[in-house]
């Protein structure tokens, strides 16, 4: 495995539509096993194809135990392409993004989806998810279509720049609002 180049916004890339996986093969298995790597090496909790010059559709989550309320379980996803099927709920929070660091905005998001994908073996994955688990893969989805967190933003509103523990507390204010 190895840690990967993550690109950063101004990168024509990250605009980019990602193509679809027609079958995974051990490359894509290698490819996100480098994926699953950069995430945790760059303390991330998702990674998108194209975010790492990938333009297939997968991505890779990982959210600690407890990001919504203390008896959450970590969860933790390889996602061949993932689409929202079904959502529900709007909740605003602040979002960053490893290919815009040091900054975070507030984006409105569905609260719940569903997400069906394949993993790594060809079989299809059907997820629900709430809360923290539910923006994340929104937030992943979207970079499958070149989309960027700042251009869900409402027109007014404001980058704030940040530390990534600033980040850390003040998602966790806002998602717990």
């Amino acid at each position: 495995m190895a840690v990967m180049q993550i690109l950063i916004d101004g990168d024509p890339r990250l605009r980019q539509k990602a193509t679809k996986v027609r079958r995974v093969d051990d490359e894509l298995r290698r490819i996100a096993a480098d994926m699953w790597e950069t995430m945790l090496d760059a303390d991330g909790v998702g990674l998108a194809g194209p975010q790492v010059g990938v333009m297939r559709r997968i991505i890779t989550v990982h959210v600690a135990a407890g990001m919504d309320d203390e008896d959450d379980p970590e969860y933790s996803y390889i996602l061949i392409n993932p689409e929202i099927v079904r959502g529900y709920g709007d909740v605003a929070a602040l979002e960053g993004c490893l290919s815009i660091p040091g900054w975070a905005g507030e984006v409105v998001r569905r609260e719940h989806v569903t997400v069906k994908a394949m993993d790594l073996d060809n079989n299809p994955v059907r997820i629900k998810a709430h809360g923290y688990l539910a923006r994340v893969l929104q937030h992943e989805i979207d970079h499958l279509d070149g989309i960027l967190y700042t251009d869900r933003m409402a027109p007014d509103a404001k980058l704030i720049s940040v530390s990534d523990e600033e980040l850390d507390e003040e998602a966790a204010l806002l998602s717990h609002s």
